[in-house]
């Protein structure tokens, strides 16, 4: 992804794996935010098989050019074979957040 800014989607199989995905790549300064929420129901297909599961969703808020090393990061990180991370980019916002997420993943 290029520059700007991002918000990139994650589910997890619970809350738990969910927060400390979060809170890891938060503390390396990878997204500025990790907001949860702890009961999303999610029916998708799996190797030939329809599947009807609770997971937790995540939604990091990042900038764009993170966007290759955070994906690496989650994927080392969640439990999941192929982990959901999907990314939409920012197309406006109230620029005193936008700056905070600058400072928060380390650009100044």
């Amino acid at each position: 992804m290029g520059g700007g800014y991002i918000v990139v989607f994650m589910t997890a199989p619970n809350q738990e794996e969910g927060a400390a995905i979060g809170r890891k790549v938060v503390e390396e300064g990878l997204a500025a935010c990790c907001s949860i929420v702890p009961k999303v129901r999610s029916i998708y297909t799996w190797k030939g098989k329809v599947c009807d599961e609770e997971e937790a969703l995540c939604v990091f808020k990042t900038r764009g050019v993170l966007f290759d090393a955070l994906k690496e990061r989650i994927k080392g990180l969640h439990s999941y074979e192929v982990p959901e991370i999907i990314a939409v980019e920012i197309s406006a916002g109230l620029d005193d957040y936008l700056g905070w997420i600058d400072g928060a993943t380390g650009e100044s």
